[in-house]
């Protein structure tokens, strides 16, 4: 009995353990995104403000790149998701333990 309990515990622990990663990531590259985004704002401003007549070309490059930075911040909700639905810790602890012979 005191096996299975230390083992839903350290299942527990893996949960706990991702959901602090993936909220650490989903932060990051949110932060990450709203820093470029600035950034890319800005210099697009300053641009146009020196050369008016340079803005449509310049426009188009800015969506261009915002749509770069916008996928990463995308990659990194598929990763989170990823690990939240399908943890692949999970699956090599249960497998360790189903070949250890503890279930």
């Amino acid at each position: 009995m005191t096996g299975s309990i230390e083992m839903a515990s350290l299942l527990s622990e893996i949960y706990q353990s991702t959901s602090y990663v993936v909220a650490f990531l989903m932060g990051v590259s949110a932060i990450g995104t709203a820093i470029g985004f600035g950034l890319l704002g800005g210099k697009f401003l300053e641009g146009a403000a020196r050369q008016p007549e340079v803005a449509p070309m310049l426009q188009q490059k800015m969506f261009i790149i915002a749509g770069l930075l916008d996928a990463v911040s995308m990659i990194s909700v598929a990763i989170a998701l990823y690990f939240v639905f399908s943890n692949p810790f999970v699956a090599s602890f249960l497998t360790t333990v189903e070949a250890i012979g503890l279930k």
